[in-house]
């Protein structure tokens, strides 16, 4: 009986390393297969960082362009202001020169119209023999004087 019972621990002793020989090849062909696996995956996910990397790179180069065309754009519209400012500048100074001279001619006029003959009195009738001049020094001969002078923004570019 214990010759036996020796041959069939025995037995099953090759019975659990043969099982055990299985299992243990099960094993190295799921660690394989889940190395093989993990391997992929870090391969896809090199890939998706590779990809993510070059969309990130791609979006850089493309920022960096409409950076330098707002860049210019901006530049452009700068020196279009920059030139409005002075004409505008050009054109103020005009606007107060010729209403000096506006000024100053609805001066003379009104000087003309109150009755003073620029201090000429009758010579000027004598000087002059032409009636023409002798109605430019009279202020109620020509009414028209009285009326201001009126210059548009037409007028004022005629040099």
């Amino acid at each position: 009986m214990a010759s036996s019972s020796g041959t069939s621990s025995g037995s099953s002793l090759l019975q659990n390393s043969g099982s055990e020989e299985d299992l243990q090849a099960l094993m190295d062909q799921r660690k394989r297969k889940r190395m093989i696996s993990n391997r992929e995956s870090a391969r896809r996910s090199r890939m998706r960082k590779q990809k993510h990397l070059d969309d990130l790179m791609a979006q850089v180069a493309q920022l960096r362009r409409e950076n330098q065309q707002l860049i210019t754009s901006i530049n452009i519209t700068t020196q279009h202001y920059l030139n409005v400012e002075a004409d505008n500048s050009i054109l103020r100074a005009q606007v107060g020169e010729l209403s000096h001279r506006l000024e100053s001619l609805n001066e003379i006029i009104s000087f003309l119209s109150a009755g003073n003959n620029g201090g000429y009195g009758d010579a000027t009738a004598t000087t002059f023999n032409e009636p023409a001049a002798d109605s430019f020094f009279n202020p109620l001969s020509m009414s028209f004087l009285n009326q201001p002078i009126m210059a548009s923004a037409a007028d004022i570019f005629q040099y």
